[in-house]
């Protein structure tokens, strides 16, 4: 692999340590320590504002802007205006000034800088030392975001002199937000202040969407405050002289209205009152009992030890099942790239931690698709055909790529949630939910499939002029993993009316059309060489060594030409190997070995994505180095910043896949059969490794040494261990 790791954190199992200010990393960091909880998420930056690269950046999830422009000129099909995830209100809007001279630590003489995120409660501090010309002045900055009282944030600023400095403390919030270097999309609507407590209310200017936040101020000891306020902002200024200590503590409550019919109202909400030392420890209560059924221990590789409780905690800060409205971004709450939009990679990849760590949760992610059918099928028709298209890229529902090659021609999504509701099922067994709305979202989906798909004159069933999960192969014909999962989806939809009976309009014609689609799908398949072709035509294209790509060309969308991209057989993410992972149980292990040899050579892993998969199937086939160094890749892509844009937000889905490459990957767990497998294996340089699964209302724990396996269960399941058919109950050990 060309790409290599850019390392400045210090190493450690619990948290994230920057030691020392490195300036040209400052957006790296920014991302790195953001804080979140599902409602709400804060970049890492700097409270007081700071001479360096920096994305001052707060996201609330659903909150969101229309484009500013539509296209008008679009053909039919393509999305004529798109939406995107908007820079909130910046709740910790701080100045402050020393003697008179502002606080910058992309200026000012710093000693002991050291950044911190801890990964047991949540905290982000910073803390450092301005020396000035007249003495020291310490800081200490403190952030978390509220884990059960999910609306608050709470920030502390301590401040220590050794000499009588006059500190001036600028307090607020701030609806000036900048997006994508642009002023934000804000108007006031309404603030006011009295004392130490303020409000402030924000609209959106084309969706009208509200946020109302509430700040309330704590001082350790009399000082001198002022009030302020701008067109945008409100807030205190707080005039003290410091000959010692003295600590600013901060209390944001905010509420939202996302369906812009309730205005004001929003500012109606009750803030919290809860004290920083109670809601702090609450955090750390909450975070105790996560990381009991949800931790995965690596002994002896604490970087990858790190990369994975790094994983986990931004998952579970991400997303957990606030509500059932709410989805994963592809960056989640930490960045502006990619609009905010959730992808396809939500039930593929994301879903499966959630399945075995957070069932509710998981449950709400697939309720979030039913919620937005009707969307689908809108979609569905501006591609003239019948049922539902999920789209590409979305927030709110509504297709919001607007580039064509990509909406009009990716079908993933689709496929995807078909998936999801399947693999959802098979796991937790909520026949429920498939009968009240998976049978329906399958139903849409596959007449979508069914409309989409043609008969070829060789009287093949398939796809024409798509895209798959590999974006640098655009407008092919039988892209074999859409052309796989739709033959999946039309099997698994048809399966299911016949055990439920007709329902939502189905019929017995409709079936039996889904399933001679399924019959007659074209899977491009060479039974001498066992090769799976990616979509015809794909063995002729010439070849390009991936290995040859300097690392100063990534990523190649910055320093290709786009047409350059698209006329080889270079990878960008798998695509064979994704379905096969998928639906690894309907594949042979040689099968398997002949397309990962023949087709990780080719992927220059410029999604995100691809290195847990490569990691996962690397495993099975018993390349243990390989999966080793994959996995380093996937655990710590962002804490090493592989890809070089770490600075626009973490790859959240990426983070998704490093859990399934411990849990699918070293763990052997497969769960698109009838029973749940369990096959482990471990690296060379690890001594062990354990991980938990929440699997039918039982806690299994998996903990694997050199030559054994050792697992727990609080109830009872049936299981596949190490090729052997068990029924698991108490502890039982297995050899590997």
């Amino acid at each position: 692999m060309s790409k290599q790791a850019e390392k400045y954190l210090e190493t450690d199992e619990w948290s994230i340590i920057e030691r020392g200010f490195h300036k040209e990393k400052n957006a790296v960091s920014e991302s790195l320590f953001s804080i979140g909880n599902e409602f709400c998420g804060v970049r890492g930056y700097a409270d007081e504002g700071v001479t360096a690269p920096t994305l001052q950046g707060c996201y609330f999830n659903g909150v969101y802007e229309w484009a500013r422009e539509a296209n008008e000129t679009a053909y039919k099909g393509i999305t004529d205006r798109g939406h995107y995830m908007v820079n909130a209100v910046n709740p910790i809007a701080t100045e402050i000034r020393i003697d008179g001279v502002k606080l910058d630590t992309g200026k000012c003489r710093l000693e002991n800088y050291i950044r911190r995120l801890d990964f047991r409660s949540g905290e982000f501090v910073r803390s450092f030392t301005v020396i000035t010309n007249k003495g020291c002045v310490g800081f200490k900055f403190t952030r978390f975001l509220g884990m059960t009282d999910f609306r608050t944030l709470y920030q502390r600023i301590e401040i220590n002199t050794d000499y009588p400095a006059e500190i001036q403390l600028c307090a607020g919030l701030d609806f000036g937000t900048r997006h994508g270097g642009k002023r934000g999309r804000w108007t006031k609507v309404h603030s006011s202040s009295d004392g130490l407590v303020c409000l402030a209310v924000g609209k959106t200017q084309s969706t009208n969407q509200y946020i109302a936040s509430f700040q309330s101020v704590n001082l350790s000891s009399e000082a001198t405050i002022e009030s302020t306020r701008t067109p945008l902002s409100v807030g205190i200024k707080i005039i003290k002289r410091v000959n010692g200590a003295f600590i600013f503590t901060k209390r944001v409550t905010s509420f939202v209205d996302k369906t812009g019919e309730r205005g004001v109202s929003v500012a109606n909400g009750k803030p919290s009152s809860v004290p920083f030392e109670i809601a702090l420890a609450e955090n750390k209560k909450y975070y105790a009992d996560f990381w009991k059924s949800s931790d995965i221990v690596i002994d002896g590789d604490p970087e990858n030890q790190q990369g994975i409780r790094f994983c986990i905690f931004q998952l579970q800060q991400t997303y957990h099942g606030v509500a059932p409205d709410d989805n994963i971004g592809a960056k989640g709450l930490t960045g502006e790239a990619y609009g905010g939009h959730a992808f396809w990679d939500t039930e593929t990849y994301c879903l499966p931690y959630f399945l075995f760590n957070n069932a509710s949760a998981a449950k709400d992610l697939l309720l979030y698709r039913y919620n937005t059918l009707d969307n689908a099928r809108r979609r569905a028709r501006q591609l003239d055909c019948d049922g539902a298209c999920y789209p590409i890229a979305t927030l709110n529902g509504d297709e919001a790529c607007t580039l064509w090659q990509h909406a009009s021609l990716q079908f993933q999504p689709s496929t995807g949630v078909a998936y999801g509701v399947m693999h959802y099922v098979n796991v937790s067994g909520d026949e429920d939910f498939l009968v009240n709305y998976g049978l329906e979202m399958l139903l849409e989906i596959s007449r979508f499939l069914r409309s989409r798909g043609e008969y070829g004159a060789d009287g093949r069933f398939g796809y024409f002029c798509v895209m798959g999960p590999d974006e640098f192969q655009m407008m092919v014909n039988h892209n074999c993993y859409t052309n796989y999962m739709a033959k999946k989806t039309f099997e698994y939809t048809v399966s299911c009316f016949e055990k439920y009976g007709l329902k939502f309009g189905a019929t017995d014609e409709e079936l039996a059309a889904f399933k001679e689609c399924a019959e007659k799908m074209y899977i491009p398949y060479d039974e001498r060489t066992k090769l799976f072709e990616q979509h015809d035509g794909f063995f002729r294209l010439p070849h390009v060594s991936v290995k040859d790509i300097p690392v100063t060309d990534f990523p190649l969308y910055h320093h290709w030409s786009y047409d350059r991209i698209y006329r080889n057989d270079m990878i960008k993410q798998p695509d064979v190997l994704m379905f096969m992972l998928l639906f690894g149980g309907d594949f042979s292990f040689e099968q398997k070995k002949a397309n990962y040899e023949y087709y990780e050579p080719r992927c220059i892993h410029e999604s995100s994505l691809s290195p847990s998969v490569h990691s996962i199937l690397a495993s099975e086939l018993k390349k243990h180095g390989e999966a080793l160094g994959f996995f380093g890749f996937a655990a710590r892509l962002d804490l090493d910043d592989y890809n070089r844009n770490t600075c626009e937000g973490l790859h959240t889905t990426s983070i998704a896949a490093a859990w399934l490459n411990i849990v699918y990957g070293f763990g052997g767990v497969r769960s698109d059969g009838q029973a749940l497998v369990i096959n482990p294996s471990i690296p060379e340089i690890w001594r062990g490794y354990s991980f938990k699964l929440n699997y039918h209302n039982s806690l299994i724990t998996v903990a694997v040494s050199k030559d054994k396996a050792v697992i727990s269960v609080d109830g009872s399941v049936e299981a596949v261990v190490c090729g052997k058919r068990t029924v698991l109950s108490g502890t039982q050990e297995f050899q590997i």
